[in-house]
């Protein structure tokens, strides 16, 4: 019990060392990013007025494909350590000038947004109601993701989104394909819940948008004849993969976590913190269909937490329960009259490696999410 703050004192650090180390690390992360930052402005800019000026030339003067595959023979004769200015690029230059006539923004009619309550919530920060747009900076991902997004992510709205999101999760070029595929739009924040009725406007849109309606983890592979124990240490193993995605903020602190309460023994799947909600995340794994039952137990692990792990400057704890399947109709009621903080989220099915979240919250002002 208490093993967290027992070993702060062990070492002789004070209590809330923890939560300020790992504040420190986000800060020198946040430097660091917001220095490669000015770097890809830069380097978008620069791409963006040569793609214009190709514009403008076929528009104004009527050249053709010739002049452009000549210019890339002069720019990267002049050029030879710069691969970026091959004719494919210069036309790739001049197809984000046409989709972003704005540079270096994208705009987006606010009506627009407002058809999509995810979206809302995702680009919440980018929003001005007084204009009734929103203005994405697109200098949050770089030229190669730029070039991979266009063509895959039409509506400009859903772009603004994909843009915000790679940026956050940190994704890859390769990444952010993967989960465009995997139609991340329409999972992320779509888990059911109760956070708007017992959350201020801003705690709930944060902790409903942390989670999502499913949870793909095609990268353990078939997993359709596992049990828990074995899911939980293949998520363990894959751990990178596992905190891909959950999203980021999502910490691992754990596996098999032990807690003891009046001298017996339990453990808990997987204990995790999110350092945004700044709250600890218990994490229950169920190889089997959503049964109402699974909430009790879910919540006397949350209950627990609270009172042996969690230091006072963190939040209540949060649970999220992953089952095989879920009947949203089961879900709901076993919601219903929860008067703390709760949300539920189903997964989709996609080869028997997809589980679903449904949460529900606990006393204590505890949260609990259930999911399959």
């Amino acid at each position: 019990m208490k093993e967290i703050k027992n070993n702060n004192k062990l070492l002789g650090l004070p209590d809330g060392y923890d939560i300020w180390c790992k504040e420190m690390i986000s800060l020198i992360e946040t430097a660091k990013y917001n220095a490669a930052l000015n770097v890809n402005t830069e380097l978008l800019a620069l791409y963006w007025k040569i793609g214009s000026d190709i514009i403008k030339k076929q528009e104004e003067q009527g050249w053709g494909t010739q002049v452009v595959e000549q210019l890339s023979k002069d720019l990267s004769a002049r050029f030879p350590d710069d691969r970026g200015f091959s004719s494919r690029n210069l036309w790739n230059m001049k197809r984000f000038a046409n989709a972003y006539p704005l540079f270096p923004i994208l705009q987006v009619p606010l009506a627009e947004i407002r058809e999509r309550p995810i979206l809302q919530v995702a680009l919440a920060e980018f929003i001005e109601e007084s204009k009734g747009i929103v203005q994405v900076p697109l200098a949050q991902i770089t030229w190669y993701h730029h070039i991979s997004l266009l063509p895959k992510v039409k509506n400009i709205a859903e772009r603004a989104f994909y843009i915000m999101a790679t940026a956050h999760e940190g994704w890859s070029r390769d990444v952010m394909l993967m989960q465009i595929a995997n139609g991340y739009i329409n999972a992320k924040g779509h888990s059911v819940n109760n956070f708007d009725r017992t959350l201020p406007p801003i705690q709930s849109d944060l902790a409903r948008y942390t989670f999502k309606d499913p949870y793909n983890f095609s990268f353990l592979g078939t997993v359709a004849l596992q049990n828990e124990l074995d899911i939980e240490k293949k998520l363990a193993e894959r751990i990178t993969d596992f905190l891909l995605e959950m999203g980021r903020g999502f910490s691992f602190v754990g596996r098999q976590y032990h807690l003891t309460v009046d001298g017996d023994d339990y453990y808990i799947d997987i204990l995790m913190y999110h350092l945004k909600l700044h709250c600890y995340v218990v994490v229950e794994l169920k190889a089997v269909e959503f049964i109402p039952e699974f909430v009790s137990k879910l919540n006397f692990y949350i209950s627990a937490v609270d009172e042996y792990v969690k230091s006072p400057e963190d939040k209540p704890t949060i649970g999220l329960l992953l089952c095989r399947t879920k009947s949203n109709t089961k879900a709901r009621f076993a919601l219903r009259g929860i008067t703390q903080f709760t949300t539920l989220a189903p997964t989709s099915e996609t080869g028997n490696n997809i589980f679903h979240p449904c949460a529900t919250n606990s006393p204590e002002n505890s949260y609990l999410c259930i999911g399959k």
